[in-house]
């Protein structure tokens, strides 16, 4: 009686101490992320599978789980990616979230033809080395790879790392009490730091760095630490050459490289959904006021010289025309999708701007040419004249939210002798990371919403087929291919892009049967939402016509004609 006692005291005890851990260690290390993506694709064999597309420097895989029935390749694709940047964890979770959620709905009708319909690619995380720095004993923010890179360019590398002043586990803020300091405590919340705003009549009296210490005495701090690259800079849209932990070239590490490898050689994907900084779903992209269609001229309505077409196409602009904004068309699909985001999730307002080079939003838009949409997938909206970092201390403080803020500490600093030196600041990953209590309603959300967005595919069927007899066993057939989805068939960007596919309409002629007008294969134009485009054909003799039409990125259709 007494071990029994004894034992449901210690399991009490457990479960008390459990209650009591941060919510944030809820989250999936890569560890645990692995046996879970193995353990999905064991128990819904006949729907999912995984595999490795490469190794980043530290060993970690680059997962992809591949989703859907039948002939996976032929049908329309949508590509799902958690963490493109290391300290947005919370994308791993709203991806595989989102590959648990649908496969545990498959058996409903509306997944069921879903996944009939289309094919689902998921990438938990493509930052893998970057976000395990959550879960080390030392937290911080860590944006990179685990390839060692010369930061600085001082010849010497990972020389400079963070250092924790306060012994706290995090790497937060320091700040110096010094009157040729250009920061001040904010009016929003004295706790935060803010750059003096000398309109105002404000002088600066601190100066604040990154907890460390200046190891190379270079004037810089932290500077040159662990690891190399950030995966979400080292895309070709708008690459940063020599830029701050963009990597030597473009593409140039394993998990940018063999992601941008997997997306090219799957025609079928007309549409990627990222988890990560950057955003157009809380506020859409909007269309420059220098237009871009002259760039954009379709194929099928310009001049000579269209890669891949039948003598019909465009012109390829100079390079200063190249695409460099949303068109007005996929301008209207990306407002479409961001209220349809809000809708569903909830969401108000929308993330603070995240602007940088080379990230995969802008790369799967701008160089993939396909539909390309991104989100935090949880966010506080800034209050009105107040800061992001002020905004998000309100809201902890309403929501009783614990550790979110260390408190300046004194702290004994080598590089400032006879200084005050404070250690503290907001925690890391707490501003983006959504508390573990409400993660399985942020991971819902999002699911639903990417559910949505996925039912509204560009999908093809005939309409209006009609056959007419012209006399002397000569036969005219007509007929309409329609866009019966909101997307169209193709994002507007691609039309310049080679590595999307353009449809097609291809007419068999039965035995004893000849095609004498219209051709037997023919391109079709892009089709917006409920568009569609006639075709019509004269043929001798009787007997079944074959029509295919479509292509991989917007399933491929077929009917057979009795001509009689």
């Amino acid at each position: 009686m007494k071990i029994v006692t004894k034992l449901l005291c210690l399991a009490i005890l457990e479960l008390l101490l459990a209650m009591q851990l941060p919510a944030q260690l809820k989250y999936r290390d890569f560890k645990t992320l692995s046996a879970d993506i193995q353990s999905l694709a064991s128990r819904y064999q006949s729907l999912c599978t995984y595999k490795s597309l490469a190794k980043t420097h530290d060993g970690k895989d680059i997962w992809v789980l591949t989703i859907g029935t039948g002939d996976i390749e032929q049908k329309p694709g949508v590509a799902v990616f958690g963490t493109v940047e290391g300290n947005y964890i919370a994308g791993r979770e709203m991806a595989l979230g989102f590959a648990e959620n649908i496969l545990r709905d498959s058996e409903s009708a509306d997944v069921k033809n879903l996944l009939e319909s289309l094919t689902f690619y998921v990438f938990p995380d493509i930052a893998p080395d970057a976000a395990e720095q959550y879960f080390a004993q030392l937290k911080y923010e860590r944006k990179v790879n685990s390839g060692s890179t010369d930061d600085d360019r001082d010849f010497q590398t990972d020389e400079d790392p963070y250092e924790d002043l306060n012994n706290d586990g995090l790497i937060t803020l320091i700040r110096i009490l010094d009157p040729t300091g250009n920061y001040i405590e904010s009016t929003d919340d004295k706790r935060i730091m803010a750059v003096a705003d000398i309109s105002k009549g404000q002088t600066g009296a601190y100066l604040v760095f990154s907890e460390g210490i200046d190891n190379d005495k270079d004037g810089k701090f932290n500077e040159d630490g662990p690891g190399g690259v950030n995966a979400n800079r080292n895309f070709t849209y708008n690459f940063e050459e020599y830029g701050l932990n963009t990597g030597y070239h473009a593409m140039s590490e394993p998990e940018t490289k063999a992601v941008a490898d997997f997306l090219f050689d799957h025609f079928n994907i007309y549409m990627t959904i990222a988890f990560g900084p950057q955003d157009n779903l809380g506020q859409p992209m909007k269309e420059s006021e220098r237009q871009n269609d002259p760039v954009l001229a379709d194929p099928f309505e310009a001049g000579r010289g269209f890669v891949g077409g039948s003598g019909r196409g465009f012109t390829r602009e100079p390079a200063d025309r190249r695409l460099t904004s949303i068109t007005k068309k996929d301008a209207v699909i990306n407002k479409l999708a961001s209220d349809k985001y809000h809708e569903i999730t909830g969401a108000k307002g929308n993330p603070q701007p995240a602007q940088a080079p080379g990230n995969f939003m802008e790369w799967a838009y701008f160089h993939y040419g396909r539909y390309s949409f991104s989100t935090p997938g949880w966010w506080i909206a800034a209050d009105k004249g107040k800061s992001a970092e002020a905004s998000f201390l309100a809201f902890a403080a309403k929501k009783q939210l614990p550790d979110v803020f260390i408190p300046w500490t004194e702290i004994k600093h080598p590089d400032f002798p006879g200084k005050k030196a404070e250690a503290g600041g907001i925690r890391p990953f707490v501003m983006y990371t959504p508390p573990a209590d409400t993660l399985k309603d942020v991971v819902l959300a999002n699911y639903k919403f990417v559910k949505a967005l996925a039912d509204m595919h560009p999908e093809l069927e005939f309409l209006d087929l009609k056959t007419e007899n012209a006399g002397e066993n000569i036969f005219r057939v007509t007929l309409k291919v329609h866009n019966k989805g909101i997307f169209a068939t193709m994002a507007e960007a691609g039309l310049t892009n080679q590595w999307t596919r353009l449809m097609k309409i291809t007419a068999e002629p039965g035995k004893g049967q000849t095609i004498i007008s219209g051709q037997k294969i023919q391109r079709i134009q892009r089709l917006d939402g409920g568009a569609a485009a006639e075709f019509s054909w004269l043929v001798s003799g009787r007997g079944t016509l074959a029509v295919t039409a479509g292509a991989v990125n917007t399933g491929i259709i077929r009917t057979n004609i009795d001509v009689k």
